[in-house]
């Protein structure tokens, strides 16, 4: 059975590999910046809808980036040459995140006070944004939260064709060269898996995250690049 967390609690969490595939490993608490640094530090995210009380899971297999296995087919690699888009790096973090929100159908767990947490982690250095432009227009980002030598996307958006393929290659290769090891989009979708996502066991998950989040990286002055 899941931890139950009262709001104000210790922030603690249980340790993942006791709970089944699912994931489900506590419910309630809140969303100070501390409870959620300390959940992915853990491996641990929150995930649920409005209405709801907090939900916490790590899923038993994740889904994971490394620049080394990212596959760019010949299409998007000819959208890559080609360019005609401007990448920046924390400059949109609220309009990305929003933005993640509204493209959801049939709901989200992006709800206002998930863009309140985000913002505060956003504010301390520990949530990024990489955006895609043409011209003024933003077409495409992705944003996420970095452990050490670990960056944990939690979505992305897109309203030009092809423009979030961009953002995920931009964001595994700048990464990549800025000293973050692995990437962590938590589960393998279809689309993920044509771009070189793979999955891992929760416990070769957990014992590289252990080895990766005290790994000092410092992605204030990243410059993104495709």
């Amino acid at each position: 059975m899941p931890t139950f967390l009262s709001p104000g609690d210790p922030v603690v969490f249980p340790d993942p590999e006791t709970f089944d595939s699912e994931g489900l490993v506590a419910v309630g608490g809140d969303l100070t910046p501390a409870r959620v640094v300390a959940a992915y530090r853990r491996g641990i995210f929150p995930w649920y809808a409005e209405g709801y009380i907090p939900m916490w899971w790590s899923p038993d297999p994740r889904g994971c980036f490394t620049a080394d296995r990212l596959h760019v087919g010949r299409s998007l690699a000819k959208v890559l040459r080609r360019g005609g888009f401007q990448l920046t790096w924390n400059q949109a973090f609220g309009e990305v995140m929003e933005a993640c929100a509204a493209r959801r159908r049939g709901g989200t767990w992006i709800i206002p006070e998930m863009l309140d947490a985000y913002q505060a982690l956003h504010e301390l250095g520990r949530a990024h944004s990489l955006e895609v432009w043409i011209g003024s227009d933003l077409v495409a980002g992705v944003y996420g939260v970095q452990v050490g030598s670990l960056f944990a996307a939690e979505s992305k958006f897109y309203r030009r064709t092809d423009m979030s393929k961009v953002a995920l290659v931009a964001l595994v290769r700048s990464l990549d060269r800025a000293g973050v090891e692995l990437v962590d989009v938590q589960f393998v979708t279809d689309h993920l898996a044509t771009l070189g996502a793979f999955a891992v066991t929760r416990r070769e998950y957990l014992k590289r995250l252990d080895v990766l989040r005290d790994v000092p990286v410092d992605l204030t002055e990243l410059r993104p690049d495709v």
